[in-house]
């Protein structure tokens, strides 16, 4: 699955010269974040780590991803809309995991109140990696799905330009014109306007609940800039300043600072560090109020891994998209190996397994942000050190996934140049609007390929471990 430019990776002058105009057009076209010493300051920034060359994809595999995502929507909607199923399913890691088990006690008392939400807003990105197999076909299999926070829809709408004027430069400019044009950004905002709009109040805000430490704001920028030229007002605010100034009238609309927020647009939450007492209050207040959340709590809940391994355990797409025969085949399609560690027989054979043959494995905790995964090594002693606990019940295992390395340059700040052997992962945007029980908006908004280097087993662009690239379909 060679690119046509594994020639170029061996010429020394060619990489160096096409480096320093990469970075220079990184900068020129935004790809940027904030430093890790002022990550909450825009006076000193610096590019965002990306690949010097676009990597191979196969043309069929990344078709593949574009047309089920509007499946994987459908599916996390009406998973969000499934009490029974999210009940059943996550009943034995609220148990174990304190995390899921604060989120669903919040879910539970928004239900037992009554919902007054009748607009819902799902972003979500679905991630892939490319499996190959003994005979050499790479097959498309599916990591995870993101439902809060699914960030660098921003960026990765910058970085096709810088790709292209790289190839043009190494002498490859009819290459150079069969990189696909994307903009995710630009997708996530017509699904945020739409909600705006069926909010119903032209004088709402849509608010962008963001974290303490800040680096990855020209990214969430981006998307901003897309709502003001539509000329929807966007506020930035933290949960603490929800939990301080957050209120809500008679009818649940929600205030911040005197303004009605019609969008409540998370880049934030997703991890157990976020919260103190104080902001599970403010995500209480957020969740009870009548403002579209991007997710509800509900569809956070939809993204976790226990509910993606439940997925593929036969029958369970059938009760949840009846009638929807290919959509079922489609996503089945996607799906790699995944396994309970439940308690009883299955689960005893599965850690058993797991602990006799590591490297065929990943071990997954419930948790988002990229780098808690564990692998090898690491997996066998944790497994071994929980196998008779019921802590065993907090994570699911999955087959790992075995992709084809191909050669390329990293690109990060104050790094040395060198070639590294790697592997990517391909994430497919997709938004929906479901107002009451009808769906006015479900759609793919573009996609983000990241590629790091083999060495690294787990972790994203946020966890400093991947970059940002552009796919060169083949």
């Amino acid at each position: 699955m060679a690119a046509p430019w594994q020639d170029v990776v061996r010429d020394a002058a060619a990489v160096r010269e096409a480096a320093a105009l990469a970075v220079d057009a990184a900068l020129l076209a935004g790809v940027l974040m904030r430093t890790g010493e002022q990550p909450n300051a825009s006076d000193v920034v610096n590019y965002a780590p990306f690949t010097l060359l676009p990597s191979a994809v196969p043309r069929a595999l990344f078709e593949q991803a574009y047309a089920v995502q509007q499946d994987f929507n459908l599916l996390v909607d009406a998973i969000s809309q499934n009490k029974e199923f999210l009940e059943q399913t996550l009943a034995s890691t609220i148990k174990v995991d304190d995390f899921t088990a604060r989120l669903f006690r919040i879910y539970m008392q928004v239900l037992e109140e009554g919902l007054v939400q009748t607009v819902f807003l799902g972003i979500n990105r679905s991630d892939y990696m490319f499996d190959c197999g003994l005979d050499g076909t790479a097959a498309l299999r599916q990591i995870e799905i993101n439902t809060i926070a699914a960030s660098f829809g921003g960026l990765t709408s910058r970085t096709a330009d810088v790709h292209r004027l790289v190839l043009k430069v190494l002498g490859k400019t009819e290459e150079a014109s069969h990189l696909l044009p994307n903009n995710p950004a630009k997708g996530l905002a017509l699904g945020i306007a739409k909600a705006w709009e069926l909010y119903g109040s032209q004088r709402a805000v849509v608010m962008f609940l963001v974290e303490e430490i800040q680096r990855n704001i020209f990214d969430q920028r981006c998307v901003e800039n897309e709502l003001w030229n539509r000329n929807i007002r966007v506020i930035r605010r933290r949960f603490r300043d929800v939990f301080e100034q957050g209120s809500l009238d008679g009818s649940r609309r929600l205030y911040m600072d005197g303004q009605e927020v019609a969008v409540v647009y998370y880049r934030e939450g997703y991890v157990p560090q976020t919260y103190n007492q104080q902001n599970w209050e403010a995500r209480l207040l957020l969740e009870r109020s009548r403002a579209v959340k991007c997710p509800d709590i509900a569809t956070q809940l939809a993204g976790t891994k226990k509910v993606q391994q439940e997925l593929s355990r036969p029958g369970t797409l059938e009760k949840l998209l009846p009638g929807r025969p290919e959509a079922i085949a489609r996503l089945r399609a996607t799906f790699a190996g995944l396994y309970s560690l439940d308690e009883g027989e299955e689960g005893d054979r599965i850690a058993a397994t797991a602990i006799a043959d590591p490297d065929r494995f990943v071990l997954k905790p419930q948790r988002e942000g990229g780098g808690n995964n564990l692998y090898g090594e690491e997996l066998k002693q944790v497994l071994e050190k929980i196998k008779d606990s019921p802590e065993r019940t907090s994570y699911i295992l999955m087959d790992k996934i075995k992709p084809q390395p191909a050669l390329n340059y990293l690109l990060r700040a104050h790094s040395p140049l060198h070639v590294s052997e790697c592997i990517s992962e391909l994430g497919i945007f997709g938004v929906y609007v479901r107002q009451g029980q009808e769906l006015v908006l479900n759609q793919a908004a573009g996609h983000l390929l990241r590629t790091k280097a083999i060495e690294h087993a787990d972790g994203g662009v946020a966890a400093g471990v991947a970059v940002l690239d552009t796919p060169y379909l083949v």
